[in-house]
């Protein structure tokens, strides 16, 4: 499996790079002013660690289409708002988006199925198989372009926990708690008797100070660190929601269909660098995060007895079901989903 994922790595850069090399030899070398002025909005705050990876692809569009694109990131709340980007996006108020699907559930359906559902796996290789090999892609495509959207190389990031202001000492616990985790992950909670709430990654932290919320997912652990959730909930549950998170890249058609073909084949090189940037950082970021947070007095919950793991599996298992009947996109990518098992 290692293998697989080494060879995967290689094969995205290689290709990204030659690519970007190809195009960038017969872009113009002389300083001029740009052709595409792009706004790209993202779902993190200015010093974070997956803000500063926004910022490196827009500055890789910019270097490999030699100044013909320029893109300027909007940070979480600078015109945007987490629940906003895929709308914006769709209207070119922005002209690309990195969207937190379970956002815009009622939305794109499908984008939710996307992410990832709760108990679903964190193997990489898997993953990726699944977006390019399986047809996911094809079928996501064809989603996201039914709404006036292009959609490019998803990313993938760490598993999905929940963090409390109180311990969890047993899957009862999570009984009436107010709980921020919007889309499949809000499902799968109220299936536990808590009560999910749908709120922006910026607004978590005084949230949960001023008991709007009991307790919330982060996109991930390094989401929690950034966010500083620990200094007002201290208590991690130790089984993730989600084994991995797949986020998508997505631009305006409108605006993709003014880009020259080797600018569009340029901006698809950019994304699957950052795809492969995401990729080789968060685990490293994520194991940085956890100790920064222990360090903190952050506290892990007891370890689940079989009878809570099965309540926690069991909770999920109607999911797939229900995200099916969603709409035709859905069905399709649950259908491939069913043939891998």
């Amino acid at each position: 499996m290692l293998n697989t994922v080494k060879k995967l790595k290689k094969h995205l850069v290689t290709s990204s790079l030659a690519v970007a090399l190809g195009f960038s030899a017969v872009a113009s070398t002389a300083v001029q002013a740009a052709e595409h002025n792009w706004r790209f909005a993202n779902l993190y705050g200015r010093g974070t660690a997956f803000g500063e990876v926004y910022e490196n692809l827009a500055k890789n569009i910019d270097t490999m289409s030699n100044g013909r694109i320029k893109v300027q990131v909007l940070y979480s709340g600078e015109g945007v708002g987490t629940s906003g980007i895929l709308g914006a996006t769709k209207t070119g108020l922005v002209t690309m988006g990195a969207p937190f699907q379970s956002m815009h559930a009622g939305e794109l359906p499908a984008g939710v199925v996307e992410i990832g559902l709760p108990g679903g796996t964190d193997d990489v290789a898997e993953l990726s198989t699944l977006f390019h090999e399986k047809g996911w892609n094809k079928v996501l495509t064809e989603a996201y372009g039914s709404q006036g959207l292009v959609w490019l190389d998803p990313y993938i990031q760490p598993p999905v926990y929940i963090i409390t202001k109180k311990p969890i000492t047993s899957i009862e616990d999570f009984k009436g708690l107010k709980i921020r985790a919007p889309g499949a992950y809000g499902k799968f909670l109220r299936n536990l008797g808590a009560s999910p709430v749908s709120l922006a990654w910026s607004e978590i932290y005084t949230s949960l100070s001023t008991g709007v919320i009991d307790g919330s997912i982060g996109s991930n652990m390094i989401d929690h660190r950034d966010g500083n959730h620990v200094e007002v909930a201290k208590y991690m549950y130790k089984l993730p929601l989600a084994g991995a998170q797949v986020l998508p890249i997505i631009v305006n058609r409108n605006a993709w269909n003014r880009l020259t073909p080797d600018l569009q084949a340029i901006v698809k090189a950019a994304t699957t660098i950052h795809a492969q940037e995401q990729m080789t950082k968060s685990k490293l970021w994520e194991s940085q995060a956890v100790a920064e947070m222990e360090a903190k007095g952050l506290q892990w919950s007891p370890e689940p007895s079989a009878a809570d793991r099965d309540a926690w599996a069991a909770a999920g298992a109607g999911l797939w079901d229900e995200y099916a009947s969603e709409d035709k996109y859905s069905k399709q990518l649950i259908d491939i989903l069913r043939k891998e098992q």
